[in-house]
């Protein structure tokens, strides 16, 4: 069903008063982190002094929006009642550069991407009212993956994963927070491997295969029972949007660039100065929503022999930019514990709606220069 179909009134719409961008280009560094008073689960060394900063505004608590017959859960959009309220299934995906193009994009309703080891970065898809025959290729787990899709309570599908991952941070939330689809533990008839790829690049799935395998390690079929939501709106009118937009997210492997079209009030997505296109619809990647979060990142102290695993604080506060609608709203991000929702804030504490549709989610450490031109 079309995202954009008016349906405001069936749901809260917070950040009215939202302060918006000039249209020249922006270049952003993130400032250090706000402090926070509880640690995060992924790190152990203490977090370095920093100096004491201006105080902020308090965010204003927003209740969860009573859920609405029909409207997907993690994403807003307007879709069959009984896809909307589906498990949602979170699945790690590999981004070395022969990995590309990936497969599923444009099935997920929330992307992540975040740096991981050796310098390179991954992604996680999160699907809930979309299908994808081909997803992949599927790389194994990392703490604070697991952490996100924790916040969904999702099925959390991956091919194995570091020490960390594998016994400390799966199986305390196990059944609980997520349920665990693990090519290397019990969920392998989930997977299979494809001859146009080398391993370790070539682990795929289905969202049917996904789905089949939970079910029968006793996961829901359903959404968790008073499950948290975000704030979503319907699109401004088409003559309250700007002419044209970019932003431009920088990685090791190359830069993820957005340019946001008018008509379709969406972002289409570039990887290292080309088009991303979907081998399974072979259409454009595209994303509703964008939002970048700048977290304080380390290297894990429990990071096995020979490895130095990258961790991101991500229980806290820190500065977020939220794209949408072809405006740029600068404020914070904050999530109190392991299974709370991130949520995003404008600069006067309010809770930022997103429209209906696909989130990118652009995790990078605090100091990244992020550069945008937005209305």
């Amino acid at each position: 069903m079309n995202p954009r179909t008016p349906f405001g009134r069936l749901i809260v719409v917070a950040g009215l008063a939202l302060a918006l961008v000039g249209c020249q280009a922006t270049a952003v560094t993130s400032p250090l982190p706000l402090p926070v008073a509880t640690a995060s689960p992924t790190t152990a060394a203490t977090p370095a002094a920093a100096p004491t900063p201006t105080p902020t505004p308090t965010p204003t608590p927003t209740p969860d929006p009573t859920p609405v017959p029909g409207v997907a859960l993690i994403d807003g959009v307007l879709t069959d009642p009984a896809l909307a309220t589906r498990l949602p299934l979170a699945v790690m995906i590999d981004d070395n550069v022969v990995a590309r193009p990936q497969s599923g994009f444009n099935a997920a309703s929330i992307v992540y991407q975040a740096p991981a080891d050796g310098g390179e970065d991954r992604y996680m898809l999160v699907f809930q009212e979309q299908d994808a025959p081909d997803v992949g290729p599927v790389r194994s787990g990392r703490p604070y993956f697991v952490y996100w899709a924790a916040e969904y309570r999702a099925g959390f599908a991956h091919y194995g994963g570091d020490e960390k991952t594998r016994l400390k941070v799966i199986p305390p939330i196990a059944g609980k927070l997520i349920y665990d689809i693990d090519a290397l533990a019990g969920s392998g008839s989930a997977f299979h491997r494809v001859s146009t790829r080398q391993k370790p690049h070539n682990a795929y799935t289905s969202t049917d295969d996904l789905r089949r395998v939970a079910e029968r390690r006793g996961a829901p079929k359903t959404v968790v029972s008073g499950l948290a939501s975000r704030l979503f709106a319907d699109d401004l009118p088409a003559d309250q949007r700007p002419a044209s937009g970019s932003i431009t997210v920088p990685y090791n492997r190359g830069a993820s660039s957005y340019a946001y079209d008018k008509a379709t009030n969406s972002y289409l997505r570039s990887v290292a100065g080309a088009a991303q296109v979907d081998p399974v619809d072979k259409k454009r990647v595209t994303a509703r929503n964008v939002v970048v979060l700048f977290m304080r990142q380390s290297i894990d102290p429990e990071s096995e022999p020979g490895y130095r695993r990258p961790v991101l604080d991500q229980i806290g506060s820190g500065k977020s930019i939220v794209f949408r609608d072809g405006k740029a709203f600068e404020g914070t991000w904050k999530k109190a514990s392991t299974g709370d929702l991130t949520r995003f804030y404008d600069s006067a504490g309010k809770e930022i709606s997103l429209v209906r549709g696909r989130i990118f989610v652009q995790v990078v450490a605090t100091g990244t220069k992020v550069t945008f031109k937005a209305g």
